[in-house]
C-alpha cells in the first residue's frame, strides 16, 4: 500500500475544495480526504476535541497539524507555488473562502481555527487510519 505522510482534510461538498484536493494529490507523499469521512472525523476529534469544520493538513513526519490559513500556506508551499500566492492566500483566507462558498453554493461556514499545532498523541494514533483511507480514496478515483 502507498504511504502518505501528509493528509489534507477538506470540504468534500465544495467543488473548488475538491478540485484543489485533486491537484494536491500530485504532491508526493500527500493524500486528501473529505471532512465527513469517518477517519477524518476521528482524527480531528483526537486532535481538537471536537472536529472543527476547517481546512486541515496533518503531517506525520513533522508531527504537526496546520489548520485554516496556515494549512493553506503550507499546502501552497508544498505544491511549489510562488511565495506571493502563498502569502495572498494565507492573508486573505477568510475572504477567499467566503467568496468561493458563495459562488459554488457550498453550505456552512468554516470554523475560525488557524495555526500550526503539535500533533496530539491521540491524533498520532488516528493518523494511520486517516492516511490509509486517503490512499484508498485516491485509488478509487484513478
Amino acid at each position: 500500500m502507498g504511504e502518505y505522510h501528509g493528509v489534507l482534510v477538506y470540504d468534500g461538498e465544495c467543488p473548488f475544495c475538491s478540485a484543489a484536493a485533486t491537484a494536491l494529490r500530485r504532491v508526493q507523499g500527500v493524500g486528501a480526504i473529505a471532512w465527513g469521512d469517518d477517519s477524518a472525523q476521528s482524527f480531528l476529534a483526537a486532535q481538537f476535541g471536537e472536529p472543527p469544520f476547517a481546512l486541515v493538513f496533518a503531517d506525520s513526519r513533522e508531527q504537526r497539524v496546520y489548520i485554516g490559513r496556515e494549512a493553506a500556506r503550507e499546502l501552497c508551499e508544498r505544491a511549489g507555488l510562488p511565495v506571493l500566492i502563498r502569502d495572498v492566500l494565507g492573508d486573505n483566507y477568510e475572504s477567499i473562502a467566503d467568496a468561493v462558498r458563495t459562488v459554488t453554493g457550498a453550505e456552512g461556514d468554516p470554523d475560525p481555527y488557524h495555526g500550526a499545532y503539535p500533533m496530539a498523541d491521540e491524533a498520532r494514533e488516528a493518523f494511520d487510519d486517516l492516511a490509509a483511507d486517503a490512499w484508498h480514496t485516491a485509488k478509487v478515483r484513478e
